[in-house]
Parts: structure tokens; sequence; C-alpha cells
């Protein structure tokens, strides 16, 4: 039982978060909205994000399994379930999540009520996990070697990171011309943890000669870096909450970023948007511990099973060949880098431009169609989503967002957001996946935002 102990840890302990939000997305309604385009068509007088309740967001995703074929109460025993979702899955498959909290944020029009800029600022934690399927590791965990001779199993499978950090934020737009706006937001990205190995590579064979001899090889170089996790591993005896603080507000592993983004209108009603988020790295110098193994072993004898207990003297050659090694040696990582693209129709009459209450110009029209492409650079093939919206202001103080989209995970994503202002408090609430809440259980990937804001709307006349 143990060796499916471990093949279930490989498979659940690690996610990873795909950070793509097609509603928020250019829902220019909702302040946050500029986190993913710093060059929103946004034209608030000001606002101010409730501390810790402006902005929370979660999501999960398996592009192979879900829950439900690894915990159905069907009668089947777990060890065929698990071996089920390990042989039915490829190393290109991966289980998602992702988490985002904002502690604090604002913005101000810059200048008088003509002035066509914009500043805003903020910080928000996140916890950004990523892992491939480990098949061949997990094949090898839950059967061995003795039947796959021949078979050459690659040690590159193992590949995964994980990182919680904080980002101190300020961004700032402005409206160039009527039909152009551009946008820029500097970061410094703080690492509370992080957990790295995605330069993985090496593999592993057994083959028989003759007289019942056989040979096997293992050529291994794998790396996994650590920092910001040595002090709570071995006799902590401090405060994890203070230090978790501390590195909260600048006492982790220190990084910079940059967003970019854009809104350009060929027509009035026809609007094209891009955005390019976190282009940036941190330094990992502080608390750092990376494993290594490296090195080629060679075994010949009688028996085809890999199993390095059986004899003392095999292990110590294997730990010979192939060692372990401690390192504490400063390492840098990027952070995923995110492209956003939409093309966006407006139509239909709707309130008075005279009120530009949320900004933008396509305010002037009740209903807006359009697609919006979402990309992130992993070590891997870039994860990729395509998303087709509708968007309606319903009454001046209710805009509804829905979507449907097409990524790694799902085929039939239907999203819905809805976005309220009553007096100046502005709620938003965006879920995906709205089809799987039937039975969240055989969820691939499951979205949810939420919202509360202080807005003063600019009504582009004088006080």
């Amino acid at each position: 039982m143990r060796k499916y102990s471990l093949v279930f840890i490989l498979l659940v302990s690690l996610g990873c978060f795909s950070q793509n939000k097609q509603i928020l997305y250019n829902f220019t309604s909702v302040p946050q909205s500029m986190l993913s385009n710093p060059g929103s068509d946004v034209d608030y007088k000001w606002f101010v994000g409730i501390p810790l309740l402006s902005g929370f967001s979660a999501n999960m995703g398996s592009s192979s399994f879900s829950v439900y074929d690894l915990f159905a109460n069907d009668g089947v025993d777990f060890n065929t379930k698990l071996r089920n979702v390990v042989f039915s899955t490829s190393r290109n498959d991966k289980v998602s999540l992702n988490q985002q909290l904002e502690i604090f944020s604002g913005g101000f029009k810059l200048g008088d009520w003509q002035d066509n800029a914009y500043l805003s600022f903020g910080l928000y934690q996140e916890f950004d996990v990523l892992t491939y399927m480990p098949k061949d590791y997990a094949i090898l965990l839950l059967d061995g070697n003795q039947n796959y001779l021949g078979k050459v199993f690659d040690m590159g499978d193992l590949n995964a990171r994980g990182e919680m950090l904080s980002v101190f934020h300020i961004g700032y737009h402005k409206k160039v011309n009527d039909k152009l706006i551009l946008g820029a937001r500097g970061k410094i990205y703080s690492s509370i943890f992080n957990v790295s190995s995605t330069k993985n590579s090496g593999y592993f064979y057994t083959i028989q000669g003759t007289n019942s001899i056989y040979e096997q090889v293992i050529s291994a170089n794998g790396l996994v870096n650590t920092s910001g996790l040595t002090n709570y591993l071995e006799n902590y005896s401090g405060n994890a909450g203070s230090d978790i603080m501390k590195k909260t507000l600048l006492g982790g592993n220190l990084g910079l970023g940059l967003d970019l983004g854009l809104t350009y209108y060929p027509k009035e009603n026809l609007q094209l948007t891009a955005s390019l988020i976190d282009i940036g790295f941190i330094n990992h110098t502080k608390e750092i511990e990376s494993y290594r193994w490296k090195g080629y072993y060679n075994y010949v004898g009688l028996t085809p099973d890999f199993v390095l207990g059986n004899s003392n003297d095999i292990l110590d050659e294997f730990n010979d060949a192939i060692p372990l090694d401690t390192l504490h040696t400063k390492y840098k990582t990027s952070r995923p880098l995110k492209f956003n693209s939409s093309l966006q129709y407006s139509f239909g009459d709707g309130r008075s431009s005279d009120c530009n209450c949320v900004g933008g110009n396509e305010i002037k029209y009740t209903n807006s169609v359009g697609a919006q492409l979402f990309a992130m650079a992993t070590p891997r093939t870039p994860l990729m989503a395509l998303t087709a919206f509708y968007r309606r202001q319903i009454f001046d103080s209710l805009e509804m967002k829905a979507t449907y989209t097409v990524d790694s995970f799902s085929a039939k994503n239907i999203g819905l957001g809805l976005s309220t202002t009553l007096g100046k408090v502005n709620f938003y609430l965006l879920a995906d996946n709205l089809l799987e809440y039937q039975d969240i259980s055989k969820a691939h990937s499951l979205s949810l935002q939420l919202g509360l804001n202080v807005i003063f709307p600019s009504k582009n006349t004088p006080d």
C-alpha cells in the first residue's frame, strides 16, 4: 500500500494555476480588471478596494482525471482506480490549482477632470504551483520494471514548480488619444517559499542478456531547488505566522516584474486589447536548500526487479554512482509570462455618453460580443485558452458577462460574471465551469472570483 500512497502523492500533492481569468479580463466595471491589462479603458475618479475583501480568486483543474475517478463510491478498489488514472494519462497532462488574495488596492485619476492619466496601486498574495504528470515515475512505483524489459523510462518526467509570494504593484495608464490607451505596471515580488524542479533529465532501462542475466542502466541528472522552507523543516521554534507576514512585507526573496497593456479602438464600437503580464524574475538568496542527484549506474545481475534494498552492496554502489548532494547555491526563477488579447464589437444604444460612470467608449452600447485569447508560458508547451463572450449592461448599476472557453482542462467551460454598483459600493462575483457544479467531484476545472470596492465615478464634467 505504501507504493500506492507515494503515487497518489505524486498525482495530487502538487497543482498548477493556469491563471486565466477570462471573465475578469476587460470587465472594466470591476477595478481588478486592470491587473490583467494595465491599459484597460477605465476612468474612475478614484476607487479603493475594501482590505482583504476586494479581490479573492481560486481555481483548480486537471486535464486528465477528476476527484471522482479516484474516490467514487462505486465498489471499485482504490488501487485499481489509481492504476486506471496513471495509465490513462500522458506526460503532458497537468493538474491545476490557483489562489489569489488582494490585501489592499486603490487608484485615482491624475490632475483635474480633463486629465486622461490614471494611477493604481496595491498588494496581493498569490499561491502558484505547476506540475506535469510524472507518468514514468508513477509506473515504476506501481509495477517496478520487471514487466517492462526494454522500455526506456524518462527521468525528465518530473517537472514541477510551486511558490507562495506577495506582489507590491503600481500602475500608470494614459489615454493617448480618442483611439489609444497605453498602460504599464511595475511589480516587486517577495517570495515566501519556492519549490522548483523543471530541468531534470536522464533515463532508466532494463534489458535481458544471456543465461538469465539482466542489465540495468540509470543515467540521472536531477535538481530540486527550494527557498524559504528550511527554517520550518527541522527543529523550528519560531512563529510561522509572524515569519510569513515578514516575508509578505518585502522580507522574502525579492524580484522585479513588469506588466504592459493597451486598448485600441479602430472604430467607436470596435475594440482591440492586448497585455503581457508578469515579465519578471525572482532571485532566491535566502533559506536556500537544493538537492541534486547526478551520475550513471550500470548493474548486471540475476534479478530484473529494480529494488535497491535487496542488497546493501548494490545500494552502496548506487549511492556512490549517483550521489544525492545537498546544495546551498543561489538561483533565479522566471515568473510565468501571460499573454491576453481580445476583440470586442459593441452594439445597441445604451446610456447617454454624458455619464461616463465606468469609463471606456463602449459604455454607450448595451451589448458587446467578442473573443479572447490567453496563453501562459510553462516549462513545456504553453497553456492556451480561447474564449467567446457576451457582455450586457442590464441596468445602470448591473452588468453581466457570459463566457464559453475551450482550454486544456475542458471543452465546455461556461462562465458567468456579475458586477453591480449600489451607491458607491461595487460587488462582483465571477464563476467558471457552471455545468460542473451539478457534481463538482467530476469537475476537471473550477474557478471563482469575488470582491468589494468603493468607486467614485468620473462624470467628465468639472466639480
